[in-house]
């Protein structure tokens, strides 16, 4: 007879390890929501300040960078976001002819495809950061630059002085929400977990797949 509290658990998260990972994606989908909100609003005001400030005749000179930077940031999360929406670009030429079993499987696959290229990312970023480098050199970009000429953590923005590796940090971030996100999508592409309503996105939800 099962313990309580794996019955507790079984009621909490029915499917187990799989449903713990499409509340996980779900969770960072929330997350990535208000980012977006937060970004869109935030270009908006940049916007709106450099007009009246370039109207006037006095131009806030870093404005035009940090807006190109948060532009950057809004592809990188609204990018992870739309794979765990499935409204990323697909081409259907093969599944279309294909039957349904056939297609489903051909998805599978592409799903998975998109799951090993997230973690080929997180892989290069890791290179990319080396963070065991840079933490044995006791956080001295200067001396960790000179030994491995990995001069990420010495480079600065142009206008805004900003380490360049803090505006370069959404591409981890990236591939860290990309590859939960993409490994959810397998999970109900396997059949392990039925496909999840998502709310709060009006474009589309798991139901309404593009591919």
């Amino acid at each position: 007879m099962p313990s309580s509290k794996n019955t507790t658990n079984n009621e909490t998260n029915p499917h187990g390890w799989a449903g713990w990972i499409q509340q996980a994606s779900y969770l960072i989908l929330r997350a990535e929501r208000l980012a977006l909100m937060t970004l869109m609003g935030l270009i908006t005001l940049l916007i709106l300040l450099n007009v009246a400030t370039r109207y006037t005749g006095m131009p806030i000179y870093w404005v035009d960078e940090a807006a190109v930077y948060l532009v950057v940031w809004l592809s990188f999360i609204g990018a992870s976001a739309m794979t765990r929406l499935r409204l990323d670009f697909a081409v259907t030429l093969l599944t279309d002819s294909l039957g349904e079993r056939a297609a489903r499987r051909v998805k599978t696959v592409a799903t998975g495809c998109v799951l090993v290229f997230g973690g080929a990312m997180i892989a290069m970023c890791w290179l990319w950061l080396d963070p065991v480098g840079i933490i044995s050199h006791g956080f001295d970009a200067k001396s960790y630059a000179g030994e491995s000429f990995n001069f990420l953590y010495t480079e600065r923005t142009q206008t805004l002085n900003w380490p360049t590796w803090v505006v370069q940090l959404v591409i981890p971030l990236f591939s860290l929400s990309f590859s939960a996100h993409a490994l959810a999508n397998l999970i109900e592409d396997m059949g392990f977990a039925p496909r999840a309503a998502i709310h709060g996105f009006d474009l589309g939800n798991a139901e309404e797949a593009v591919n």
